[in-house]
């Protein structure tokens, strides 16, 4: 009786979802980007959608991945808990969702180099070309937020 209890207690942690990303929910092209991925999910919960701007995000919850490591380059966790990151995350969604040709190409080593260093120069610079603050004025803005007003701090 008690294997049974503890097969259902691994059930019930183990989560239904096979990736989850975690995405910026304050620019506008991670935006974009996310609604076209849950489209193409269409409710079947395969990825599970974690927004890091939300105050409430908890990185203990999400592979560790603390809010400004997140906001610099974007990060997913798989089921087994397992953490991707760059390109890679693009590659393992757009599978899971079954659209995975549309990355298929940067699994060649060179492609895969180019196609890294590429979202790398685009991650340096997104919030710029999206008209938001520096990524340290981010991270102060949002310390402020998660304070009370008697100066006790929420980490992330």
């Amino acid at each position: 009786m008690s294997s049974l209890n503890s097969q259902s207690s691994i059930a019930k942690t183990a989560p239904t979802w096979k990736i989850e990303l975690l995405y910026d929910g304050e620019c506008p092209l991670c935006l974009r980007e996310v609604n076209f991925l849950q489209k193409r999910d269409a409710g079947r919960g395969l990825v599970n959608f974690v927004d890091i701007a939300d105050n409430d995000y908890n990185p203990t919850a999400h592979g560790n991945i603390d809010y400004e490591t997140a906001m610099g380059r974007i990060h997913a966790v798989l089921a087994d808990g397992t953490v991707v990151k760059n390109v890679e995350v693009f590659r393992r969604v757009y599978e899971v969702l079954g659209i995975g040709w549309v990355y298929s190409v940067t699994k060649l080593p060179i492609v895969g180099a180019i196609a890294d260093f590429l979202y790398g120069i685009w991650a340096d610079w997104r919030l710029a070309l999206t008209g938001r603050p520096k990524l340290q004025d981010i991270i102060s803005q949002r310390q402020q937020q998660l304070c009370d007003g008697e100066g006790r701090c929420r980490i992330d």
